[in-house]
């Protein structure tokens, strides 16, 4: 409706200040990854302004995986500079990964399951070759994104059903939104290379049961994520 052209305008919020303010810092100072950052509380006495806000500006931080909060209010850049992306982007993902996490789990547990019915040779060493590839990835600093799609793609082809595979491929560009999200908490690209190897047991074993439960567990983790947490409309 031609009213709703009409509607308030947004204002920037308080947070998104302070995050172009943090960015401006690292640049002009020449900050690279593994310097410290001020404190929580230093940076809301410097720039005059609640605790919250600076909190909501470093949840946005963390969820981004460019900094990385010490106990005790230490913080440190992960790389080096603060580059980050749209708030909104952050807001719409935010939005659909609940629904696209219920999708992996009804859909990956029930490929887990078949695929340890089905699977062949070939599958088994496909499957190898992923948690190889990921293992590298993590033993160079790595998240271990591409090992962990090559491992999923190796479940779906294992469990051969051409349709629950085509479900898979409807919606990959969200399952590698969720990957990332998931890879970039702090330890958990290990965690998930260990879940993986437990489901790939199961499945070699032929115990579809085992690898369905397996699957389960894991894709609960990957829901273990930062951003659901965030509130982008939270108090300032």
């Amino acid at each position: 409706m031609a009213d709703d052209a009409l509607r308030p305008m947004s204002r920037q919020r308080l947070y998104e200040q302070v995050l172009e303010r943090l960015r401006t810092y690292v640049e002009e100072g020449g900050l690279r990854a593994g310097d410290r950052l001020p404190t929580e509380r230093e940076l809301a006495e410097r720039l005059g302004i609640s605790r919250a806000s600076v909190k909501q500006a470093i949840v946005v931080l963390e969820v981004q995986g460019l900094v990385e909060v010490r106990q005790g209010g230490g913080m440190r850049l992960l790389r080096d500079s603060l580059d980050t992306e749209p708030v909104e982007r952050l807001v719409d993902r935010r939005r659909r990964l609940p629904d696209v996490l219920d999708a992996r789990e009804a859909l990956e547990t029930k490929l887990a399951e078949l695929a340890a019915e089905r699977r062949t040779d070939d599958d088994l060493a496909a499957l190898e070759q992923a948690l190889h590839w990921m293992e590298d990835e993590i033993a160079t600093g790595r998240h271990g994104i591409e090992g962990d799609r090559r491992f999923h793609a190796a479940v779906t082809a294992a469990a051969h059903s051409p349709l629950l595979a085509e479900f898979m491929r409807s919606i990959s560009e969200q399952i590698a939104e969720s990957r990332a999200e998931s890879l970039r908490q702090p330890g958990r690209p290990k965690r998930s290379f260990a879940q993986h190897r437990k489901i790939l047991d199961a499945i070699a074993e032929g115990r579809s049961k085992a690898a369905a439960a397996a699957m389960r567990r894991h894709v609960r983790t990957v829901a273990q994520v930062r951003l659901l947490n965030w509130d982008p409309d939270g108090p300032s």
